[in-house]
């Protein structure tokens, strides 16, 4: 069974926030088959949007970490996350 990771970091993106600091991020969770990243600069809409990509390329298992904008620029993660069915 696929699975797959979506990553929403609550807060404003650092200035400068490429998709090269979102990869890094993918790094985090190496488990998962597909991440998807949600932040206010990059990554998908909303949490139905990365969801319903995820469905659509094959994730049965999908799984939302929570994530917030340390004052360093990096991330953090909360410990909250939230199981979607798929």
């Amino acid at each position: 069974m696929k699975s797959g990771t979506i990553i929403y970091v609550a807060g404003n993106a650092p200035e400068g926030w490429t998709e090269d600091d979102e990869a890094h991020i993918r790094s985090f969770e190496s488990k998962a088959d597909l991440i998807e990243i949600i932040t206010t600069e990059t990554g998908h809409f909303d949490i139905p949007d990365a969801w319903r990509d995820l469905i659509s390329r094959g994730m049965a298992q999908i799984i939302c970490k929570m994530a917030v904008f340390g004052e360093s620029g990096g991330i953090e993660f909360t410990g909250k996350h939230l199981k979607l069915c798929g």
